[in-house]
Order: C-alpha cells, then sequence, then structure tokens
C-alpha cells in the first residue's frame, strides 16, 4: 500500500501492542502517534473521528478503526 498507516495510542496500551504485532506479522510499515503527548492528535481522533478509545489506525480519511481489530489488518495491505 503506497499510503502511511497512523496508529494513535497511549501507553501501557495492551490493545495497541497486539495490534502493532499483528501489522508487523502483516509487513505493514505504520507510524505511532501518542495522543498523551500531542494534544493536536488527540483532538483529531476524539473531534474529527469521534474515538474515544485507544489504538486506533488511520489508513486513509475512509478507512479508520478503534481497538485491536485483526481482522482488519487486511485493508492496511489493500485488500
Amino acid at each position: 500500500m503506497s499510503e502511511m498507516v497512523t496508529v494513535y495510542s497511549k501507553p501501557a496500551c495492551v490493545q495497541f501492542t497486539m495490534t502493532y504485532r499483528a501489522l508487523d506479522r502483516a509487513g505493514v510499515t505504520y507510524t505511532v502517534v501518542d495522543v498523551t503527548e500531542n494534544a493536536a492528535a488527540l483532538e483529531y481522533v476524539s473531534e474529527d473521528l469521534g474515538y474515544s478509545s485507544a489504538p486506533i489506525v488511520v489508513v486513509d480519511e475512509h478507512s479508520h478503526w478503534a481497538g485491536f481489530r485483526p481482522d482488519r489488518i487486511g485493508i492496511c495491505q489493500g485488500e
């Protein structure tokens, strides 16, 4: 996939750990943004996307989800 996947998370997030392991196994390139250290990122995921829990995986403006969703990892690979 040509777009960069972004994972918005917070420290000590078990669901994030499971999510990044699944992304790693799938060979997906991603960046991590800690919403506890980035107010703009927190505003984006809570206000713009409407999420109140982490992790939030954003593939593009139309494909995003919250929580550990191994069933959605294929979207990151263009499936």
